[in-house]
């Protein structure tokens, strides 16, 4: 895993968009079209308005996955990701080949189903993902699977996820945040050709520290980007403030590191 570290929160973002747009770049001249997985929340702002603002990236040639999404509510709410990525990618860049999570469908499992035969049909060129607060990937709270093989599967999100989503406003209250979500996989975002994981902030860095620093573990669900071959984890001050000595003084002299798997 290659770890970089900006001053802000803002050079992160740029930087990442930049690295993505080329490899987006990239797989439409080697194979005529990209297949992306698109991110969400607050810390994913930032970076996908650089990266819709990037020149030369031929949009309709892009397929855009959708990584999870809240069950039972519809696309209008304000916490949809589904309306989230409309709003700031599809409607933005006119991508007409975007697979969203219809968290709301009446054949849920169905929907589950369909979407993953889709996402499996071809490679995916790269993966646009955060970190949450307590270290899931997706909505993969710990312990996370690590063994399915699906693309997609229904899962119950923890206390501490459901609070973060009260915490960065989009809900009142807690008892207003779905307990149920469908989730790209661990194994699924592993099988990205290449993985973009963009984690600002300081509230990340307790889940950052444990993502690099823990053994590979279900509970700690990003802890397993350690194995892929091809991760770049961009990180700010704020969220690489509590890694320990070595690779904090490593980040600040080089700004990037490679982490063993």
């Amino acid at each position: 895993m290659l770890v970089k570290c900006f001053e802000s929160g803002g050079s992160l973002a740029q930087a990442a968009a930049t690295q993505a747009a080329d490899t987006i770049r990239h797989a439409i001249t080697r194979q005529g079209h990209a297949r992306i997985i698109l991110a969400t929340g607050v810390s994913q702002f930032a970076f996908l308005e650089a990266l819709t603002g990037t020149a030369e990236i031929d949009w309709p040639k892009v397929e855009a996955f959708h990584l999870d999404e809240y069950v039972g509510i519809a696309a209008t709410h304000r916490a949809s990701f589904r309306n989230i990525l409309l709003e700031r990618v599809v409607q933005k860049t006119g991508t007409t080949k975007f697979h969203p999570i219809r968290g709301d469908a009446a054949d849920l499992n169905g929907m589950v189903r369909e979407l993953g035969a889709e996402l499996s049909s071809e490679a995916v060129d790269v993966a646009f993902i955060g970190i949450g607060e307590n270290g899931h990937i997706a909505f993969n709270d710990p312990p996370a699977d690590f063994e399915t093989e699906e693309p997609y599967i229904i899962v119950e999100l923890d206390q501490a996820c459901r609070r973060q989503q009260v915490g960065e406003g989009w809900f009142a209250e807690i008892s207003e945040v779905p307990k149920r979500a469908v989730s790209m996989t661990p194994r699924q975002i592993l099988r990205s050709r290449h993985i973009i994981a963009v984690v600002p902030d300081r509230r990340k860095a307790e889940a950052v520290k444990a993502t690099l620093e823990s053994e590979i573990t279900p509970m700690v669900p990003a802890s397993i980007l350690r194995r892929h071959g091809d991760v770049t984890l961009y990180l700010d001050q704020d969220s690489a403030s509590l890694l320990g000595p070595e690779l904090r003084n490593a980040l600040q002299k080089d700004s990037q590191v490679v982490v063993e798997r």
